[in-house]
């Protein structure tokens, strides 16, 4: 079985090879590089990709009457996408454990916000694979941002410029996952929390590599983007009621662009889980161009 460099290793010489079939000139490189970053984005995707295909697949199809109920069947779904993942050198262990990490952050505040009525789960009670009104199946949609910025920062080798200390990033993400909590009973430090992010990753620029040259963006611009696009799964999840917020009981419409704050704190609690792991390639300087 190959092993996870073997993979990438064929993964860039398919590359390579379509490139010189394809490019031409100056444009035509440039349409190639492209369509490499879209490539290597729904690659990074692959976990999140397939979870939202289940529960899209499932609301359609999945018999009323069968004797898994539905939440059931995608946790178990879930469970052997991982290990599949895993076993077919997708991902490393070291991948792994942070989305291991982040199952367990997920499901502890999905347990909380869906004790204090934030969001329902409307067939919970039909299955047997739950904790407390939660299915064990949505941490694992927490897991696939994880797992996305865990492999989006290995198949694009990200470098960063004005890198924010470690410890720094840890502590804004630790007051980020507090307030999850504690705004229920106090004050919600979330307008504080945006400003401390914009302080701390303000300066900072990622470079990555779609193709061959690194390009570079701001750090902040790339946090929002991808919280844009959770945004985006979420709505497919809530259409396929795989969870409804307040008001979408009675028939589903768009998640309200607040949300998107949320993704957008929550996505940085995983960047900093992944950076953690990462942490002797988060201090490499910006490459050469």
């Amino acid at each position: 079985m190959l092993s996870l460099r073997q993979l990438e290793a064929a993964f860039h010489a398919r590359r390579e090879a379509l490139r010189a079939r394809l490019v031409r000139g100056r444009w035509s490189g440039y349409a190639f590089e492209f369509l490499a970053f879209g490539i290597k984005q729904g690659w990074a995707c692959l976990f999140g990709a397939l979870m939202l295909a289940l529960l899209l697949a499932t609301f359609l199809f999945y018999p009323a009457d069968a004797p898994l109920a539905r939440y059931d069947f995608l946790t178990l779904a879930a469970v052997l996408i991982q290990i599949g993942m895993l076993v077919f050198g997708l991902e490393n262990w070291e991948e792994a454990r942070v989305i291991a990490v982040f199952h367990l952050v997920g499901t502890v505040m999905e347990v909380f916000k869906v004790a204090m009525g934030s969001w329902i789960y409307p067939e919970a009670g039909e299955a047997v694979l739950v904790i407390a009104g939660v299915p064990l199946f949505s941490g694992f949609m927490y897991a696939a941002v994880g797992s996305y910025i865990a492999r989006v920062w290995r198949l694009f080798d990200f470098r960063f410029d004005r890198f924010p200390p470690l410890w720094l990033q840890g502590l804004l993400a630790l007051a980020i996952y507090v307030n999850f909590f504690t705004h229920h009973f106090t004050i919600d430090i979330r307008l504080g929390l945006f400003a401390a992010s914009a302080l701390i990753y303000g300066p900072c620029v990622i470079w990555f590599r779609p193709d061959r040259v690194h390009r570079c963006m701001p750090l902040l611009l790339a946090a929002i983007l991808t919280a844009l696009f959770i945004w985006f799964a979420e709505n497919i999840g809530t259409f396929a009621r795989a969870w409804a917020y307040p008001g979408q009981e009675a028939g589903w419409h768009m998640v309200s662009l607040a949300k998107l704050g949320s993704w957008y704190l929550l996505m940085i609690i995983s960047f900093v889980l992944v950076a953690a792991v990462h942490r002797a390639s988060a201090a490499r300087l910006r490459p050469r161009v």
